[in-house]
């Protein structure tokens, strides 16, 4: 579903990816780790096709990046820093119009259908402006999964969730990965025990490159650690 062959990046004279290859199989859970500048938002802008690659081959669901973006798009579903929310519409609001955007059917039920699933329908009707970081986080979940998206990327999900709003997440990414069409996830992650838990496979971005990739059930957290500290040099994970 996602394959990059030689990807690179540069913005003026600053390289940040240096040769990416990684695929990822339909259905299959990869957690991308990498330290703080690595490339791994860039990387996941490029899949997006919200960035084009300076070099190399990117395909997503068979279709060919860039000339093909805009069949890609709506296969996608994408959790990035910023939540894509209309501040000055309500939470259901901004679903309905995404709904609109997608052609999803059913749209009044499968809007109260999400913010349910993220813990938001009591808040359906108020502003999002008037939202805190976290539940415009978990709003933005629900816009990613509205559509029922074949591929979806996860950049940084957990940020700026409490405690109770990432158990949330972790029940609405268990549900979809044990539905029977359950989509194909890239996410990136700080939280190391979370991002070992839910994949199936890992992989480390350092220094532009991939660095290391191993299937995640053979994986503890502390021999994880160890391996991230000498794969990038760095202690912990960032």
């Amino acid at each position: 579903m996602i394959e990059a062959r030689g990807v690179g990046k540069v913005f003026g004279l600053r390289p940040v990816l240096r040769g990416v290859d990684l695929t990822v199989a339909e259905g299959e859970f990869l957690t991308l780790f990498g330290p703080n500048g690595s490339g791994k938002t860039t990387f996941l802008r490029i899949l997006a096709t919200l960035s084009r690659p300076t070099t190399g081959l990117v395909r997503i669901a068979g279709y060919e990046l860039p000339g093909q973006a805009a069949a890609v798009r709506r296969s996608l579903g994408m959790v990035a820093h910023q939540p894509l929310l209309y501040p000055d519409l309500s939470a259901e609001e901004n679903l309905r119009l995404y709904a609109r955007l997608y052609g999803v059917s059913g749209e009044a039920e499968r809007v109260a259908e999400v913010l349910e699933m993220v813990g938001l329908l009591p808040r359906a009707r108020d502003v999002v402006g008037t939202f805190s970081r976290g539940m415009q986080q978990r709003l933005a979940i629900g816009r990613a999964l509205l559509h029922r998206p074949s591929i979806l990327l996860l950049d940084e999900p957990y940020t700026g969730l409490d405690q109770d709003a990432a158990s949330i997440l972790d029940g609405v990414l268990r549900e979809a990965l044990a539905a029977s069409d359950r989509p194909t996830v890239l996410m990136t992650t700080h939280d190391l025990g979370r991002g070992l838990a839910l994949c199936d496979r890992v992989a480390i971005l350092s220094r532009g490159k991939i660095a290391y990739e191993a299937p995640g059930d053979a994986l503890d957290v502390t021999g994880f650690s160890a391996t991230y500290a000498e794969v990038t040099g760095m202690a912990t994970v960032r």
